[in-house]
């Protein structure tokens, strides 16, 4: 019958249908055959979406959609400018920066790509950047978006998992910063031929980041929030929904009075979509966790005598292929439930395995066949795929680096986590 469903599961992915029909489809013919009642499919739809846990996913999607409309990205790029402008190969640099701040904000990397790559592009064409450094910069800083916290992806993750959301945004932050490190390493190499914005200048400076403060406030709030204890997520989240909301409309005056409640209904459209994508992989998740896969594997790893490291290079495998085909959440809410026992038995610490997860969907987001921000950025550019993934190999080479650093030397995403909560 696993078998069965997984070719069903397979044969209407590569069918070209939408993700959620092809995991909706196969859970619930899965639900029919063990003769479950249709009634108890959308109880556990019911269920799940009583989950608090999941409050904070319509709050960061509306944050992350009045930001991208609201020239929050534009903003940032002109404050990120004024402190690089002066380098070789200056909106590379700015590129990178401004991702990063706006990553720092979002939540999320398709978002962030959009956002960015509409500001960015136009710009770097104009001084003469070739398009497939351009979008591929893009599209690699743009992963940043559920790397650095908040993260979309790290909240379902922590859902699967029954993790603390605040380890996880804590444990994201180390590697991230290292991402952008080895980023600018690069384009400090390949710049060098590239053109500078101008000199250093200090009123410009003073003036960008004046002009930068309200969107600069949105992570000090969230995160200040958090870890202070005087907001949980979910009113992190909603607070910085909010705040995206004002300073779009207030502060940078880019939204209307009337563009709000259209800009609301669609995030509550996209919301939706990965509501519905959520749901889906977790009935079919359920029913395979129901099976007994999730036990019979950690029984099989247990007895194969593999160690914490080897199951960490298997799992990583495992993941940058499916995540050539499966959207980042759908893989996390298959794969994870199925390897989750095996954490437990050979002493993988979550908030850890959590990171390399996560690691691995920034790398499925630039691969394709599936990989989101090639199509974004392509969409958005005009720029062929083919010259988009191009850009795009330099800074695979560099993330599977840092995966394998992240894999092999667990403390660079748990030393946060455990300084602030302890072991």
């Amino acid at each position: 019958m696993i078998t069965l469903i997984f070719s069903l599961f397979l044969i209407l992915l590569f069918s070209g249908i939408a993700i959620y029909l092809a995991l909706g489809v196969s859970a619930a013919i899965a639900w029919h055959e063990e003769g479950i009642p249709i009634v108890a499919f959308s109880q556990f739809f019911a269920d799940h979406l009583n989950t608090p846990t999941f409050v904070a996913v319509p709050m960061f999607v509306i944050a992350a959609t009045f930001m991208e409309r609201g020239r929050i990205s534009q903003v940032l790029v002109d404050f990120a400018l004024s402190i690089f402008g002066s380098l070789r190969g200056a909106l590379a640099y700015v590129c990178i920066a401004a991702t990063a701040l706006f990553a720092a904000i979002s939540g999320s990397s398709v978002a962030t790509a959009l956002a960015m790559g509409r500001s960015l592009i136009p710009q770097m064409r104009a001084r003469g950047y070739p398009d497939s450094f351009t979008t591929g910069t893009l599209g690699a800083a743009a992963t940043l978006g559920i790397l650095i916290p908040p993260s979309l992806p790290m909240i379902i993750y922590a859902l699967v998992v029954e993790e603390s959301v605040p380890r996880l945004f804590l444990a994201g932050v180390v590697p991230g910063l290292l991402q952008v490190g080895l980023f600018l390493i690069y384009v400090r190499f390949r710049g060098r031929r590239m053109p500078s914005e101008g000199v250093f200048n200090p009123v410009v400076i003073r003036r960008a980041s004046a002009r930068a403060i309200p969107g600069l406030t949105m992570p000090v709030v969230v995160f200040g929030g958090i870890y202070s204890g005087l907001l949980t997520v979910n009113e992190a989240a909603s607070a910085s929904a909010a705040m995206a909301i004002l300073i779009s409309w207030l502060f940078y005056r880019a939204v209307s009075t009337n563009e709000i409640p259209f800009l609301l209904s669609e995030s509550f459209r996209e919301t939706a979509k990965i509501m519905v994508i959520i749901l889906a992989a977790l009935a079919l998740a359920h029913w395979l966790i129901g099976q007994g896969i999730a036990r019979s594997l950690a029984d099989y790893l247990n007895d194969s005598g593999l160690s914490a490291l080897q199951i960490l290079l298997i799992s990583n495998f495992i993941m940058l292929f499916l995540g050539m085909f499966l959207e980042v959440i759908s893989v996390i809410l298959i794969f994870v439930p199925l390897i989750v026992l095996t954490l437990e038995t050979v002493g993988i610490d979550k908030v850890h395995f959590g990171i390399v997860v996560i690691i691995n969907m920034e790398l499925a987001l630039l691969t394709p066949p599936i990989g989101l921000n090639l199509f974004v950025l392509s969409g958005i550019s005009g720029v062929p795929i083919k010259d988009v993934m191009r850009g795009c190999i330099p800074y695979v080479i560099l993330m599977a680096g840092l995966l394998m650093l992240i894999t092999l030397v667990p403390e660079v995403s748990l030393f946060l986590p455990n300084l602030v909560y302890g072991e």
